[in-house]
């Protein structure tokens, strides 16, 4: 351990003041844990981790992650403490203010040097899980000198006691991620009260049977937190350090209780703690013996990055191309990448599952973007989300392209996101549609840190058939199309789930759920178009000969019902068109003009969509008919399926005939 002319714990309590300052003058926040955990951290900062505060974004930096979000505090006092040029006083005052950059939870894209948005519980156990795993894919291609780096990660009990962060722990030890270490902030307490309430579970021994490499110390201690650091590093295990440490320490009436985890400490208070402390200073002013020491780590730490920025002009272009993220292509070259299997597919006019289709666009893609990481959670054959080139990444190579998660649905999503997270490389991952429900949490962050993770959800409707109403989505669109900042796409053939693709692989500052069948679907176009028509959203994919009367608007596998009746109506006399809604997010970013082109305002409008109606409304008037379904699922055929539930070319031409 290096030494420093201040004793350490007189250093941590540069954070314990900064973060007792902040929360007091909010009148909001956590100080339990930065007080209890401010000893840790400053053994770690000052001694070990690797980071450049002039280049927060430095690729080989170290990872630190505060899964235990609302101990925020003790983040913005670190940055602010190690020369950040983002966190001022004044950003430390403005703790939880509108527009501050110290928000009450951990926000990646407000903060220089915060790496992911953490405040739900476990979370950021599964994104440092991903962060290790991707440093290690990048480790393999371009070598030490570029990648080799840890990643930390900061968990309390109520992150251990979330699924989360179990099933990332248990494929961490499975994958060996020897650059991952975890402190277990160790303090026995929950809001609710002592850990003892609720939980009896012998954490330690769960992670030596997880394949961790386990140690226990004094969180209190720097010499044993230094040297339990040490060890880490030295194991080829992930490693678990379980720091015992008190909530709150400091504060003599309050620290070791539930009291202290979520309310500020009060005044009395804060005068009996700087007297336990001798801290003798005012609010938020730290000597600068002290913020001299604090900011000669970061200095360090520039060093190391202009050696590396050195290491990194003699890389070939090759492997400087993977790291500048030169293999982001416009969508024009996307377009292009797909238009060959566009034009094979409005030539042959294949009758495929979209799920199939989805896994033919793959092929297509990896062979030009070797950024792309896959995986699924144990439905790899169903997802078809592996394509023949791609080498599994297991514990002996971090050279393939493809991640077993196993029934892990939930930190699959958050390791996809802690892969994105970190940066050159693009996850997607496959389940069912129905067990997004699983993995909702991460979604939901994926879409707030504005993260390029594409979900590839199939069996997307009771098309699925006899598997029954356990694996039916029916809310699930819906629910999803909620979601701020996510897309939703739902393509209705091969050529339109070739699109999807390419919008996905594009989108770089939003997630996207790809939606796909079971069931085989026609080709719906069979004249080749070199325009990503699903761009918009929506667009006419069968317009009438003679004005319309009804526009019919559809997504996915319904979309060839609505063809179907509109044929059949046209022999009628009664002239309709069908708009196809890959995409209901990018149609509603669409002029309003070329909404009311494609609504047609003057129609009478019928939806058709396998599931609940509640995200069509915008589109439809009172008049206007939705089919779909508003029930569970039954188990059967998904021609009977269909026909039982009336969605169906005979319901459409029902509704049309009785309003005409």
């Amino acid at each position: 351990m290096s030494e420093n002319p201040i004793e350490q714990r007189v250093l941590a309590n540069a954070i314990r003041f900064l973060s007792i300052d902040a929360i007091e003058k909010a009148n909001s926040g956590h100080p339990g844990l930065p007080m209890g955990f401010a000893d840790v951290a400053t053994v770690l900062f000052l001694n070990h981790l690797e980071f450049d505060p002039k280049k927060p974004d430095w690729p080989n930096r170290d990872r630190f992650v505060l899964s235990a979000g609302h101990g925020s505090m003790l983040l913005y006092s670190l940055l602010y403490l190690l020369g950040y040029e983002d966190m001022t006083k004044d950003e430390l005052r403005s703790f939880r203010r509108l527009g501050s950059k110290t928000p009450g939870h951990p926000e990646y894209f407000i903060t220089p040097g915060i790496e992911t948005t953490t405040g739900p519980l476990g979370q950021g156990v599964a994104n440092a899980v991903g962060m290790a795993i991707s440093e290690r894919i990048l480790n393999s291609r371009l070598g030490d000198s570029i990648i080799n780096h840890f990643t930390y990660v900061v968990a309390g009990d109520g992150c251990l006691m979330e699924g989360i962060s179990h099933e990332a722990s248990s494929l961490a030890g499975h994958l060996g991620l020897s650059k991952l270490i975890m402190f277990f902030d160790n303090n026995g307490i929950s809001i609710d009260g002592s850990i003892s309430l609720t939980n009896s579970e012998k954490t330690l021994l769960r992670y030596e049977s997880l394949n961790w490499h386990v140690q226990e110390v004094d969180g209190h201690n720097p010499k044993a937190i230094d040297l339990a650091i040490c060890n880490a590093k030295l194991d080829n295990r992930p490693s678990f350090i379980s720091c015992k440490t008190i909530i709150g320490y400091g504060a003599p009436n309050k620290q070791g209780s539930s009291g202290i985890h979520g309310a500020p400490l009060g005044k009395d208070e804060i005068i009996n703690a700087r007297q336990l402390l001798n801290w003798k200073n005012e609010p938020f002013d730290i000597p600068d013996d002290i913020l001299k020491i604090w900011r000669s780590a970061g200095q360090k730490g520039s060093k190391n990055s202009d050696l590396w920025d050195s290491n990194f002009k003699l890389l070939n272009s090759e492997k400087k191309k993977l790291l500048e993220n030169a293999e982001e292509l416009d969508l024009n070259s996307l377009n292009k990448i797909i238009n060959t299997y566009k034009k094979t597919v409005s030539k042959k006019m294949p009758s495929i599952a979209t799920r199939k289709a989805s896994q033919e666009v793959l092929e297509i893609f990896c062979e030009s973007l070797s950024n792309l990481i896959g995986g699924s959670a144990d439905l790899t054959g169903s997802n078809n989300t592996k394509v023949n080139e791609m080498d599994i990444i297991s514990k002996d190579s971090f050279n393939g392209t493809y991640i077993h998660y196993g029934v892990r649905e939930h930190a699959m999503a958050g390791v996809m996101n802690g892969i994105a997270l970190h940066g050159n490389l693009i996850p997607y991952g496959g389940t069912f549609l129905v067990f997004s429900d699983y993995l909702r949490p991460s979604l939901r962050l994926s879409s707030l840190m504005k993260q390029q993770v594409i979900y590839v959800l199939s069996h997307d409707s009771i098309g699925l058939g006899e598997d029954g109403p356990t694996h039916q989505p029916i809310e699930h669109l819906a629910s999803l199309r909620a979601i701020p900042n996510l897309l939703v796409f739902r393509p209705a053939d091969a050529i339109e789930t070739a699109e999807c693709w390419a919008l996905a692989i594009h989108s770089k500052n939003s997630p996207s759920i790809i939606a796909l069948t079971r069931q085989n679907l026609d080709t719906l176009r069979v004249t080749h178009d070199e325009l990503n028509l699903c761009k918009f959203g929506a667009y006419e994919v069968s317009s009438s000969e003679k004005k319309p009367s009804f526009s019919i608007l559809s997504s996915g596998s319904e979309v060839s019902i609505a063809i179907r009746a509109k044929e059949i109506l046209e022999e009628e006399g009664i002239y309709s068109r069908v708009v196809s809604f890959p995409c209901h997010e990018l149609f509603d970013l669409q002029s309003d003009e070329y909404k009311k082109e494609i609504l047609q305002p003057d129609t009478k409008k019928i939806a058709i969509e396998a599931g609940i109606k509640m995200s069509w409304d915008k589109y439809l008037k009172e008049s206007d008919h939705f089919i779909g379904i508003e029930t569970f699922g039954e188990s059967a055929p998904y021609k009977d399926l269909y026909d039982y539930f009336n969605i169906n070319v005979d319901k459409i031409l029902s509704i049309v005939r009785d309003k005409t």
